[in-house]
């Protein structure tokens, strides 16, 4: 059974900081690009940040470079979302997301099946 559960997220004041985890299970973690994906309430679906099966290499969303980095630890089959300089824009629910494909290939391409966590909110607000 394949499961991707997010855990890390809460009410956090604008400037500060948050690190989201997604401990994944039921598949071979170490071959699969992991991202996360935030959606805010009446907004689209949008892509945080990517990095590829081996941690070799990372993508981010542009209103997240410099504020945000993914990590992984195989070992421990987890992904890390370290979030600084949190903004109230920056309040969604986050989903982590696994992709058979090894290295960052197009998110939206529909031929491949990726598995999907339930999400942790991070509400940003003073």
């Amino acid at each position: 059974q394949v499961q991707l559960v997010e855990t890390g997220g809460g009410l956090v004041q604008p400037g500060g900081s948050l690190t989201l985890s997604c401990v994944a299970s039921g598949f071979t973690f170490s071959n699969y690009a992991m991202r996360w994906y935030r959606q805010a309430p009446g907004s689209q679906r949008e892509l945080v940040a990517g990095i590829t099966s081996t941690g070799g290499s990372t993508n981010y969303g542009d209103s997240m470079k410099g504020r945000f980095t993914i990590g992984r630890d195989n070992g421990k089959n987890t992904v890390y979302l370290q979030m600084n300089s949190l903004k109230p824009e920056d309040t969604a629910m986050y989903y982590c997301n696994a992709d058979p494909r090894p290295y960052l290939a197009d998110p939206s391409f529909k031929g491949v099946r990726t598995y999907w966590g339930q999400g942790t909110q991070v509400t940003v607000s003073s």
